[in-house]
């Protein structure tokens, strides 16, 4: 009797935390999925520099509630994309020249180790991948109807992570994911992009280099391309030609 009524206590026990625990595996995904949502629609520019995000209309927005919400927003904060203040709330980080300087500065920096390590590192297979992200990159058109293509942006990601696999590095390439994302915010903010950098003859000469193990040469360009894309940001900001301003 007393091995039954234990038995029956320890599976009660048992089926109760289960359910805690698929209830905590539902929040976290519900929180996840929330700030996934957010976070690219910051990127993106849907959510523009500067906008207030209100709890209640963010609620309606995504029929979510407010706790997962608050955890996302809380997280966005934490990378950057998301400024909180005690009186005024969240609101998406706004833009500035200050701030676009110190992010390629910072980029630069970074992808110079990260790249300085894979040439050091990689072997045949990171080899494989940076020549194959740069032949599907250059397929596509960097802008379509005045705008940054959607299928050029995931690509360009891609061949520039392909660049700096290599590395060794979780930390260093979770850390330029950050940067890359930040760095996309402004380019997908420029109201009209002009075609008048061969961007995939940058790309090409920079992975050219690399696989050349030519560092200092990969390394220079790779910078020289950060700093010319900055520069017609710079020059857009100055213009008033950033959307959300």
């Amino acid at each position: 009797m007393f091995y039954d009524t234990a038995m029956m206590a320890a599976d009660s026990e048992g089926r109760y935390m289960a359910d805690v625990e698929e209830g905590a595996s539902v929040a976290v995904t519900r929180t996840r999925a929330i700030y996934e949502r957010i976070r690219r629609e910051i990127i993106q520019g849907a959510l523009p520099p500067g906008e207030k995000l209100r709890i209640e209309v963010l609620r309606t927005r995504y029929n979510v509630g407010g706790t997962p919400l608050r955890e996302a927003l809380n997280r966005l904060s934490t990378e950057g994309l998301v400024a909180q203040s005690d009186q005024r709330g969240f609101r998406v980080t706004p833009v500035s020249a200050d701030d676009l300087l110190e992010l390629t500065r910072t980029r630069c920096w970074i992808n110079e180790v990260a790249l300085r390590e894979s040439i050091a590192r990689g072997g045949q297979d990171w080899e494989e991948q940076v020549l194959l992200a740069l032949h599907r990159l250059s397929r596509v058109p960097v802008v379509v109807d005045n705008r940054m293509n959607p299928e050029f942006s995931e690509l360009h990601r891609v061949f520039h992570g392909a660049l700096l696999a290599g590395c060794g590095s979780r930390w260093l390439m979770d850390f330029n994911d950050l940067l890359f994302d930040c760095a996309e915010r402004y380019r997908n903010l420029l109201a009209v992009i002009g075609a008048v950098r061969d961007v995939h003859g940058e790309h090409r000469a920079i992975a050219e280099a690399a696989i050349e193990r030519k560092t200092a040469l990969a390394v220079g360009l790779l910078n020289d391309h950060y700093e010319k894309t900055s520069g017609t940001l710079l020059r857009a900001i100055e213009a008033g030609g950033l959307t959300g301003r």
